[in-house]
């Protein structure tokens, strides 16, 4: 088996592995969606791919490769241009909740999602749910404002701390090492893998639940097309902070679509919303655009893809 294939199965053992191995209790508990035991195990899973990429790491150090090193390679420093790289690194912070923002408005133009601005009342009924008969904290709209202002100031950031345990691995480490198969190609293998990860979790209808196990080859799809975004800033900046914070963001503001929604008329997430089919769509013109107007190609790429 040649070096750069025997590191493949190093780095995909660890982080399926270990994602089977961490999701074993919520499969044996049976615990339901949205459960605390439910969480924990997500958020516990976000660092399976970067125990990944340390585990590749012990290998390459055989080979005289210090950390330092290994870090460059892997997207963990600035890129060439530290400029392009700050500046993604911001686009990345806000317009992630901008396009979260943006596919809600295409959701309520096209029909396909009610609005509630006036009363938020699938957010009260939540915030009531939560309260367990208790006087609501705070106003609904209030409560949205807060929101939407810890979706893009601060939220983005505290998220990427998990956000970082999969993007090391998977746009950090996977993507770059996938390149010489070209980019279109590279982008659709790791979507794949990225979503097929996801499966200890999406098999039991997370993020879709609804669907119960059709929830992880849906949300694979997802994966691939917006994994075409995280790619392009990776491999534009030659760093992988732009695409932990773009990460980071979406985790932070996906979730706005319930904040405006309708109680009498729940959106549906397989539809409306950023992880949509409405949001697939926007999702996949954008970085449809930006790897056309501003290509990446595999020469561009550091030694991580050697």
């Amino acid at each position: 088996m040649s070096r750069h294939r025997n590191d493949l199965v190093v780095f995909l053992a660890v982080a399926f592995g270990l994602s089977w191995l961490l999701a074993t209790p919520l499969w044996i508990s049976g615990a339901p969606l949205g459960s605390p035991t439910q969480n924990i195990t997500a958020v516990a899973l976000m660092f399976t791919p970067a125990l990944g990429v340390l585990a590749v790491f012990l290998l390459a150090r055989r080979d005289g490769v210090s950390f330092r090193e290994w870090a460059r390679r892997t997207g963990l420093g600035l890129g060439p241009n530290r400029l392009r790289t700050i500046m993604l690194f911001v686009a990345a912070w806000i317009g992630t909740p901008l396009l979260v923002g943006v596919a809600i408005a295409l959701s309520a133009a096209a029909g396909l999602l009610v609005l509630d601005l006036d009363d938020f009342s699938l957010l009260r009924q939540q915030l009531e749910a939560a309260s367990q008969g208790q006087p609501l904290p705070a106003p609904p709209a209030a409560v949205a404002a807060a929101q939407v202002a810890l979706a893009f100031l601060v939220a983005p950031i505290v998220n990427c701390v998990g956000a970082f345990g999969e993007e090391w691995g998977w746009r950090g480490w996977l993507l770059p090492r996938l390149m010489p198969m070209g980019t279109w190609r590279a982008v659709l293998v790791s979507g794949i893998i990225w979503g097929a990860w996801h499966a200890p979790v999406t098999l039991r209808g997370y993020n879709y639940p609804e669907l119960g196990w059709l929830a992880a080859p849906l949300w694979t799809g997802f994966c691939v097309i917006y994994g075409a975004l995280l790619g392009w800033l990776r491999l534009r900046t030659d760093s992988v902070w732009p695409a932990v914070v773009g990460h980071g963001a979406l985790n932070a503001a996906a979730g706005l679509v319930a904040v405006f929604g309708d109680a009498s008329a729940p959106p549906d997430p397989l539809i409306a919303g950023i992880t949509g089919f409405v949001g697939w769509a926007l999702l996949a013109a954008v970085s449809f655009v930006l790897m056309r107007v501003w290509p990446v190609t595999p020469a561009r790429v550091s030694e991580a893809s050697r």
